[in-house]
């Protein structure tokens, strides 16, 4: 037992460019709060701004709504079964979340009362939702892996229905948006990335990546810098010039990325890896010089996170599972989750 510790120690901090003292981690967990649950799975996690909401979209249990500082689960929004990505919108008192029937939930975020559940795509659920704050649009996409993707754009005000558009690739992740009047969008098995008009979707550039599998992008408005995080057999991040394309950055990260996040105060850059458990957290020098800090073990499958802009916690969820053998083809079968075993992580970041 304490080889197997200090062999996973050893090449948990193997990338690390300057390890951390050992009397200073760079995060730990602070809480691991358990909730009743079916054999759900999950996807996004998202922080409401300016209070301690936090919407967990498990999608055999639907939309939760848990309080980060109380540990406790609030309840959940009605009807929000096959929840799959929330967006939280404040300033209009909405909520739209993404659903694998293809359909999109829209409540009042004070309340949590359900105003619609609208079908919008019929071949295939949505991934996520994103807002464009130049043009107060929202973009639902279709996350299935068939030949096209579809976009749906509607008034993030009222939710009216103002346009779609269809992509040629097999999936699309969500985009990031500028603030600027463009989106940059990832088309994940294509190895793509996409600058768009933001009013008319039109596409102004394309850029290919040098990784596999595009899963994670978020502009960063401070450096002006786009922020990419890659899975395949070498999982990386990279720093991309919006401008060119231009790749100026790139490090290792964890296996299985699936969120990224930005702690603006202390200038890092942190990815949730479900493959191996970790947190991989990068120090942004300037827009084009990024340093490695290390890597932090997790769970198995936390995959997901938010960050709190205010203290820098960090946001996982999980739960227990078995994984079956593969069929008789070699088919990898799904894994099975345990009921009551969802877990909610909190981890504080060292000073």
């Amino acid at each position: 037992m304490r080889i197997g510790w200090l062999k996973m120690l050893t090449l948990t901090g193997a990338a690390c460019a300057a390890p951390a003292s050992a009397a200073e981690p760079l995060y730990t967990v602070v809480d691991a709060t358990v909730l009743a649950s079916t054999d759900t799975d999950w996807d996004y996690i998202k922080l409401e701004p300016g209070t301690s909401r936090l919407f967990i979209a498990r999608r055999k249990d639907g939309l939760s709504v848990f309080d980060v500082r109380t540990h406790k689960l609030i309840g959940n929004v009605a009807n929000s079964v096959g929840a799959n990505g929330p967006l939280l919108l404040p300033q209009f008192d909405r909520g739209y979340v993404a659903m694998t029937d293809g359909s999109l939930l829209i409540f009042e975020l004070k309340s949590l009362k359900m105003i619609e559940r609208r079908q919008l795509a019929s071949d295939g659920g949505l991934n996520g939702v994103v807002y464009d704050p130049a043009t107060k649009r929202v973009f639902a996409i279709v996350g299935a892996r068939a030949a096209q993707s579809a976009w749906y754009v509607l008034d993030a005000a009222t939710g009216k229905p103002l346009d779609s558009k269809t992509f040629p690739f097999r999936k699309m992740d969500d985009p990031s948006p500028d603030g600027k009047g463009h989106l940059f969008a990832p088309a994940r098995y294509d190895n793509l990335l996409l600058k768009l008009d933001s009013r008319t979707l039109a596409e102004q550039a394309r850029w290919k990546v040098g990784c596999e599998q595009v899963v994670a992008v978020e502009y960063h408005a401070a450096s002006d810098r786009i922020l990419v995080g890659c899975r395949g057999d070498k999982p990386v991040f990279l720093a991309i010039d919006p401008a060119t394309g231009a790749e100026v950055a790139r490090l290792p990260i964890g296996k299985g990325i699936d969120g990224m996040g930005i702690d603006e105060a202390r200038h890092r850059i942190v990815t949730t890896n479900g493959g191996d458990s970790s947190l991989t957290v990068i120090e942004q020098q300037d827009p084009d010089s990024y340093r490695l800090l290390g890597n932090v073990q997790t769970r198995p499958q936390a995959r997901v996170m938010a960050i709190d802009e205010h203290d820098g916690r960090i946001y996982t969820v999980t739960a227990d599972a078995t994984f079956a053998a593969p069929g008789a083809d070699g088919t990898a079968v799904p894994p099975t989750f345990h009921p009551d075993s969802f877990t909610v992580l909190t981890y504080k970041p060292g000073q």
